[in-house]
């Protein structure tokens, strides 16, 4: 019979502990609706940990928010992924999912509940260190976690990508208490130059720790790994603006978190 010798058998005790992400569903109510998010974690991890909000896109919550969240996982943070729409809400088409996003972006106070519900299951948490949490949103997330900073939500810090800049209540950013990252792509066609000034406008009036980084030769979704690469179209992936936004993020939350 082959045996281990000792010193393999120390060694692989010394080691640690492989990381292994663990995720999946996590039902939860607002307003009397059902909604679904995606929770993820490292379990080779002890007790609490920073964690982060992430908001979808316009489809809803996909395989890609998913993959974000594993990714995030596998940095170290606790991520849980809100549901804005709904359980089993997820357009398929790009009418439907501009339908649907519609709803929420005409009526903000309650895309802020549902975002801050989302926020709640993130807060309750056993790996969520309460004091350092943070949320980033794609597209319609991005919008989203800047309405989330405008509620007055306890956060440390949000990060848009490719979310729109409109202000449609300046006064709100008064009620910001986190810090702010936009990252948007500088050839935007779905972004007008008076949105941008808007939010730049409501940030420095309101006093608010900001960041706006344009990303050359970036248009519309330019993280999404399946939105082609046809600028053209307003919409197309970019892989520079991708990895450097992905950095921006990181530096960012080394900022807030110190790691």
């Amino acid at each position: 019979m082959k045996t281990t010798p000792l010193f393999a058998v120390l060694l692989a005790s010394m080691l640690p502990a492989a990381a292994a992400i663990q995720s999946g569903p996590v039902e939860y109510q607002q307003g009397g609706v059902t909604l679904e998010g995606w929770q993820a974690h490292d379990d080779a991890q002890t007790g609490k940990r920073p964690a982060i909000l992430v908001v979808h896109q316009w489809k809803g919550l996909t395989s890609y928010e998913k993959k974000r969240a594993e990714m995030l996982a596998q940095l170290g943070y606790n991520v849980f992924c809100v549901d804005i729409y709904g359980k089993g809400v997820r357009p398929a088409s790009p009418k439907d999912a501009g339908a649907e996003a519609g709803k929420y972006k005409k009526d903000r106070a309650l895309l802020r509940d549902r975002v801050n519900a989302g926020l709640e299951v993130l807060k309750k948490s056993p790996f969520t260190d309460t004091q350092r949490i943070a949320a980033i949103g794609y597209c319609f997330g991005g919008t989203t976690v800047l309405e989330l900073a405008r509620s007055g939500a306890n956060v440390a810090g949000v990060v848009s990508f490719h979310g729109a800049l409109d202000s449609p209540a300046p006064a709100d950013g008064k009620n910001v208490k986190c810090r702010v990252l936009a990252l948007h792509g500088a050839d935007d066609p779905f972004v007008p130059a008076k949105d941008i000034e808007a939010f730049c406008a409501e940030m420095r009036d309101s006093k608010v720790d900001w960041q706006l980084v344009s990303y050359g030769g970036s248009v519309h979704s330019f993280t999404l790994w399946d939105a082609g690469n046809d600028n053209s179209k307003g919409a197309a992936y970019n892989e520079k603006a991708d990895k450097r936004s992905w950095e921006a993020m990181k530096s960012f939350f080394g900022e807030l978190f110190g790691k």
